[in-house]
């Protein structure tokens, strides 16, 4: 069961990376300027559809606190929201001690 966490917890880093790393590269390429894509942002260049049937359905389904925190949640940069989880995934196993 840990090594599943772990694995888990990698790909959540690497993803959290790589979005990382394609802030870094947008902003080199505009000359300096900083970019910092949101998940909204990522989601949307995944698939735009998806997104605006998402905010619908967060819009009807959930109770109006509950879908502007969920609305907030979406505008925070994707790295951070993918890579957090990965990083305390990885600390939930524990260390191993050989005996």
């Amino acid at each position: 069961m840990s090594t599943v966490v772990w694995l888990v917890s990698l790909l959540l880093i690497a993803i959290a990376l790589v979005l990382l790393g394609a802030d870094a590269i947008t902003s080199l390429e505009r000359g300096g300027e900083v970019v910092v894509r949101s998940l909204a942002d990522v989601w949307g260049l995944l698939d735009l559809r998806g997104m605006e049937h998402f905010k619908a359905w967060a819009h009807h389904a959930l109770p109006s606190s509950l879908s502007q925190t969920v609305y907030s949640m979406m505008s925070v940069p994707a790295w951070g929201i993918i890579g957090v989880p990965g990083v305390v995934l990885a600390f939930l196993p524990g260390r191993k001690h050989d005996e």
